[in-house]
């Protein structure tokens, strides 16, 4: 059973129903090949195994939506078959990138092997890198940015999203001896609809004499994880009347129950781990209920700022007042796009009238923000304040990024032109700011790729890192 923790006077609100609610869930795991290409041709999506709904809404019977469907489907039954092997080469990958980096370089791992003294990495220990890591090895914060400067919760954000990627003892070690504050724990969440594990995160404790920050960061995509991609690609929805249509891949990440709801309190089940939502508002009850000076951040890099401003919308949607006015701000990067126009505007009138600061930062041409898309058949709109960072980390309030779709042949151009600048920049980076910014040979690897997909290595953690250190931007507290 779901463990009780005492809820402060005046904090309780609401009642335990989920919401009146309309969805189209889809279920790849479910499909057969006959099914598949039901899906474009059937007039009815409701008779399709693999799609569950509410409503037959002519929108859903589209051809143009059918497709998006086949295809989101397509490409999370592809995943799915793939998983396996796609987690074994990343395993076998970073194995050896942390094998040749605990023998130092190459030569000195073939010297060790021949004189039968190679040094194993070991895949649990606090030195043992994820690629985020390995493509960014710095993990102390910016001593020139202190408590108070403007920039002081976008730079621990920013740098709390690139930890979320490592291992337990990894974290812990950083947070404890590196940052000199508090780990309170990493966590792995429970997917009802993929079965598993599938959502990662971490809290900790930021002790100043003005105040104590929790900051919990969820876990972005990593490169080989085909669970956390299927999500991405699932163009679920969840509808809320009055409030609007959100991401379902996205909200199944954070605990979406199978029914299609949100119950404000749901029951543990001990036969595996707790999901995302309930687990962390729970501790964060449990803590700032004992540390009324304490106010807590919430931030995630990729999908990882998906979940960040999701369960804020959740605290919103179940009137969690205690919560609510405890929360310092929200900080994303490189967040993708998470419900529609509705949604959107419902959570603009929201975080103002409960005075939460949502930053959402973009780099430069990151493909992610741009996605999924703005128009007549996704209609995923943006909100929150944008800070946008160019190539040199100039950065500005907007609006919208440039180019909100990515895909356009008007900026093609540019954005290869870009990528190559990108690339240049990897080899003078360090003679304007230093050794801190240099830059290694896998990611100028992937600068190199770059210039036939632009947005990819733009995506990388360590763009946002470098933006929230070199750029400045005075709306950003």
């Amino acid at each position: 059973m779901h463990r009780s923790i005492p809820i402060p006077e005046g904090m309780a609100c609401g009642c335990d129903k989920g919401f009146p609610n309309m969805y189209l869930l889809l279920k790849p795991q479910e499909v057969g090949f006959y099914d598949l290409f039901k899906i474009l041709f059937s007039s009815n999506l409701e008779k399709v195994n693999s799609v569950h709904s509410t409503t037959g809404a002519d929108e859903e019977q589209s051809f143009d939506r059918r497709w998006l469907i086949f295809v989101s489907i397509l490409v999370q039954k592809c995943l799915q078959l793939v998983s396996k092997p796609l987690a074994c080469f990343g395993s076998c990958l970073e194995f050896w990138l942390n094998l040749l980096s605990t023998n130092h370089n190459i030569f000195v791992l073939v010297l060790n092997f021949l004189q039968g003294k190679v040094t194993m990495p070991d895949k649990a220990s606090a030195g043992y890198l994820s690629l985020t890591a390995i493509l960014d090895k710095r993990v102390e914060l910016d001593s020139s940015i202190k408590h108070g400067d403007r920039r002081y919760n976008a730079a621990l954000s920013m740098m709390a999203a690139k930890v979320s990627y490592e291992n337990t003892a990894y974290i812990e070690t950083i947070v404890r001896d590196t940052w000199k504050m508090d780990f309170v724990g990493s966590y792995d969440f429970w997917n009802e609809f993929q079965g598993k594990a599938t959502t990662q995160g971490f809290i900790l404790l930021d002790r100043s004499e003005e105040s104590d920050t929790y900051v919990v960061a969820f876990r972005g995509t990593e490169a080989f994880d085909a669970d956390a991609y299927c999500s991405d690609f699932d163009i679920s929805w969840y509808q809320i009347p009055g409030v609007g249509k959100i991401h379902g891949g996205f909200m199944k990440a954070l605990g979406l129950q199978k029914d299609g709801d949100w119950p404000k309190e749901i029951e543990r089940d001990e036969s595996h781990p707790p999901v995302a939502h309930y687990a962390i508002r729970d501790m964060l009850r449990e803590r700032l209920a004992e540390n009324p000076k304490a106010r807590f951040i919430v931030t995630g890099h990729s999908m990882g700022g998906a979940l960040s401003i999701l369960f804020v919308a959740i605290l919103i949607l179940h009137d969690e007042k205690f919560l609510l006015e405890r929360v310092e701000g929200v900080y994303t990067f490189g967040q993708p796009r998470v419900g529609d126009e509705t949604f959107a505007k419902y959570m603009e009138e929201k975080l103002t009238q409960h005075r939460i600061r949502h930053y959402r930062i973009v780099y430069c041409n990151d493909a992610v923000p741009r996605l999924p898309y703005d128009n007549r058949n996704l209609m995923f709109k943006h909100f929150g304040t944008c800070v946008y960072y160019n190539r040199c980390f100039e950065g500005k309030i907007v609006e919208e990024e440039p180019n909100k779709n990515y895909f356009s042949p008007l900026a093609a151009i540019s954005m290869s032109v870009n990528a190559l600048l990108e690339l240049i920049r990897s080899f003078t980076i360090t003679y304007k700011y230093g050794s801190d910014y240099e830059e290694g040979w896998l990611l100028i690897l992937f600068r190199i790729l770059g210039l036939v997909i632009p947005g990819l290595p733009a995506h990388f953690p360590q763009n946002y890192v470098n933006a929230t250190r070199l750029g400045s931007v005075n709306a950003l507290t």
